[in-house]
Order: C-alpha cells, then structure tokens, then sequence
C-alpha cells in the first residue's frame, strides 16, 4: 500500500472517529465535534451535509454558557454562512456571517476584521449595496487603526463601487480617490489604474469630460504597458466617452471601435450585452457626425440581438 493510501485510510478513520463520539460527548465537546465533522465536509464540497451539521453546532453552542461558547458559535455562523454562500443562498449566507461578525467583535477577536470584509463582499454580490457600505466603512477605520493601508484601500475600492451602483457618484468619486492614494503609496500599479477608470466613469456620469479624459488615460497607460487586455478594454470605452464629451467626435468613435475590435475577437463566448452597448454609442455618434444610414444599418443588426437578448 502506498503512503498515499495511508494518508486516505487515515482521513477516513478520523472522520469515523468523529462520528463514532457524536453519543458520547455533551456540551462543548459535542458542539467542537460537529463544527469539526461540517468543516471536513465542507471541503469535500458537500455543502447540503456541512450545513446541518453547523447548524447543529450553533444550536448546541447557543444553549451553553456564553463565557466558554462564545467563538464556536461565532465559527459555527461563519461556517453556515459559507456553506450558505457555496449554495448560492447569498442573503441568507451575508446574514449568517453578520451574526459571526457582531459575535467575534464582542470578544475583540483579531478574526472580526477578516470575516467582515467577507460579508462586505457577499453584500455586495447580493446587490445590498447600503450594507456593503456601512460594512466596509467599519472595515476601513479598523484596517486604518491596525496601519494595515492595503487592507484600508481595498475597503475603499469597494465603498466606491458599492456608491458608484447607487449612482451616487460623487461620493464613489472620493471613495476610488482615497482608495488610488493609499494604493499609490503602496505602488500598487494596478489598483492605481482600476480607480483611475472608475473615476473616469464617475467623472464622465458628472459632466466632467475633461477630468474623465485624464483620469481614462492613465489607466489606460498602465493596463496597455501590463498588457491587460480585458481591463484595457474598459478603460479604452471610458476613454472614448470622454472624447465624445469634449467634443471629438472622430476620435472618440475610432477609440469605441477599437474597443468592439478587441470585444469581438479571439472568444467564441462574447459579451453580446457589452457588444450592444458599444455599438449603441458608435451609432449615436455617427449620427452627430451626420452619417445616418452607417447608423441605421448599426440599429438594424442590434435591435435583432436585442430581440434575442431580451426574450
């Protein structure tokens, strides 16, 4: 039998162990042994079987004096929730680790911090964007107190898009430039330039044409020099915006070609959505140029993926 064999048969017989206990054991014990069987099958990704059995733990953990209990039940919400998460129920897995979260900054444990920034996250993807927020917000002054400014800049960024999904942009425009400040510190180059396009998108949806302009060039001269194709992408379209507004018709539409030139190749799962955005601006702005059929004929092949696309 090969020591790999050996390693399995022992993973196994602990595991058999663990259940083997489960009649034996009250209490702490009794809770530590189901956190500890849902965690080993969580990473067997048995999501479904690792949630019942981190609810059983919370509710044994619940019961037992506070004093003692108190982080097990934390991990015991913290495990529920990404359980919860895995299982695509992302309101309910953002609750459960809110729960884990007030638990462990009750205790002061140094794992609060890392588990809100977690649920900051999961608030967002649950498209919840005033608790990501004020997630976040607690999140940046912690990172800040514990001189940890990476951790800060990162709670920033996300305060911005969070705002910036508001359309809120003025306060998401602050938010990306306290965020570009401390990532420039750090000479974090490509965290400079990601809020470098989203200020240039916040400052565009401002009016600030010539603001976006610059801010759209410079993260456009970092993704081009790191060859970031998919985030150059994105900066090129902000770009173009920009020089639509300040009047540059010509360039601003050779910019946005180039964009559906890159959108379009290579590929075979294209981004028809984004596809039909960029087009809808070429068209918009050939009229302005006076090239009507150019822009109906644009209009004519898109209102067939539109068709698609909304059916």
């Amino acid at each position: 039998m090969s020591d790999d064999d050996d390693l399995g048969q022992d993973d196994i017989l602990t595991e058999e162990m663990l259940w083997e206990r489960i009649p034996e054991v009250t209490g702490l014990d009794r809770a530590n042994t189901f956190y500890e069987l849902s965690a080993r099958i969580y990473a067997r990704g048995q999501y479904d079987e690792a949630l019942a059995l981190a609810e059983t733990a919370r509710d044994i953990y619940a019961e037992l004096d506070p004093e003692t209990s108190v982080d097990g039940l934390a991990q015991a919400y913290s495990a529920i929730g990404y359980n919860l998460n895995q299982l695509k129920r992302m309101n309910e897995a953002a609750d459960a680790m809110s729960k884990a979260v007030d638990l462990l900054r009750e205790s002061k444990s140094p794992l609060a911090i890392d588990l809100a920034c977690t649920l900051g996250e999961w608030w967002y993807s649950s498209k919840d964007y005033e608790k990501t927020i004020e997630c976040m917000r607690d999140c940046v002054q912690e990172h800040l107190v514990d001189g940890n400014d990476s951790g800060a800049a990162n709670d920033l960024h996300l305060i911005g898009c969070a705002l910036r999904e508001m359309k809120n942009f003025t306060e998401a425009t602050e938010a990306f430039q306290e965020a570009r400040a401390l990532f420039k510190k750090l000479k974090e180059v490509i965290n400079v330039a990601r809020c470098d396009q989203k200020i240039a998108h916040c400052l565009t949806e401002l009016g600030d044409a010539e603001g976006a302009l610059i801010a759209a060039q410079k993260s456009l001269d970092v993704f081009a020099t790191a060859h970031d194709h998919h985030r150059e992408t994105y900066s090129l379209l902000e770009l173009g915006k920009a020089q639509i507004n300040i009047g540059k018709a010509d360039e601003g539409l050779a910019t946005l070609e180039r964009v559906l030139d890159i959108s379009t190749e290579g590929s075979e799962n294209k981004d028809f959505e984004f596809i039909v955005e960029i087009e809808e601006r070429i068209a918009a702005v050939l009229r302005s140029l006076g090239r009507i059929p150019e822009a109906e004929e644009i209009d004519r092949r898109i209102a067939t993926v539109n068709e698609v696309l909304k059916d």
